[in-house]
């Protein structure tokens, strides 16, 4: 008996069907059943330096998995990362603000202590509350002002650039700025959905 065409395709499609149903199933089921796909974004959204992060964030009433944001935005839990602009450790702290902070919590300054991973952490934590209570909590302002500076934030406030509550970042005119805020909001959500 000969086939014809149309049936060697129709048997040829019915084939890939059969092995694409035997070989996709059991690996979409073992997928969920491992639960890959949170596997692999606790890797790339990690939790690091958590003893520090806790105690700090407690104390000054921030939310933890914000912290944690903060420094996979700013330094990807690198203590030792130097920027271009020359800002040092986990929260890249520039040294003038950091010297700033230091006399402000009665500590002794050296720029060692900026890689310092505990040390880095409570002077940068310090500075970003120290923004939040200057813009009433507001955590978009005060993630722009950690960025582009607290005397930029308030002028675009004061020239109409940006809201009062933020709620127009889109406008934030240094694109770096702009970048850092969408980035910093969608880490945030992220380590929110991942670990509360």
């Amino acid at each position: 008996m000969m086939l014809n065409s149309k049936e060697i395709n129709l048997n040829k499609t019915t084939k890939i069907l059969l092995v694409c149903i035997i070989v996709i199933i059991p690996m979409l089921t073992l997928y969920k059943a491992l639960n890959i796909e949170e596997k692999i974004l606790k890797y790339l959204y990690p939790i690091k330096f958590e003893e520090y992060v806790y105690k700090y964030s407690n104390e000054l009433g921030i939310d933890s998995m914000l912290v944690f944001a903060i420094i996979k935005t700013e330094s990807n839990f690198d203590k030792d990362v130097i920027s271009k602009s020359g800002a040092i450790g986990l929260m890249q702290l520039m040294e003038n603000t950091a010297m700033e902070q230091v006399q402000k919590l009665n500590m002794e300054y050296s720029k060692e202590i900026l890689y310092e991973a505990e040390t880095n952490l409570k002077i940068g934590l310090n500075y970003f509350n120290t923004l939040l209570d200057y813009y009433n909590q507001n955590y978009i302002l005060a993630f722009a002002a950690y960025n582009a500076g607290l005397g930029n934030v308030q002028k675009w406030i004061n020239e109409g650039i940006i809201k009062e509550d933020g709620s127009n970042i889109e406008d934030i005119p240094f694109k770096e700025t702009n970048m850092y805020v969408r980035k910093i909001i969608k880490t945030y959500e992220m380590y929110k959905r991942l670990y509360n």
